[in-house]
């Protein structure tokens, strides 16, 4: 099973969140939520997105020439399940 930071989990989290959001209103809502700092770069972002992407969690699909929007895949949304499943065990 493939292993995912605290941050592309935090990323899963907030596509799951949002509507088919872009990259940039996943940046603000990580962000607000206060979890990996106030000021996420680019650099940090769009490398796991992309890694998310390869794993088969996320999709990524073309909004407009500029903008992606991001959306879990089944697989994605399983993923996340599995973690709740296995943090209210922990807890």
């Amino acid at each position: 099973m493939q292993r995912l930071t605290a941050f592309q989990t935090s990323c899963m989290v907030a596509i799951e969140s949002l509507d088919s959001p872009s990259g940039q209103t996943i940046c603000r809502w990580i962000e607000n939520s206060g979890e990996h700092g106030e000021n996420i770069n680019h650099g940090r972002l769009y490398p796991n997105l992309d890694e998310l992407v390869s794993h088969g969690f996320v999709e990524k699909g073309e909004q407009d020439f500029r903008t992606n929007y991001y959306a879990l895949t089944a697989a994605g949304r399983e993923r996340l399940a599995s973690r709740q499943e296995f943090v209210g065990s922990v807890l």
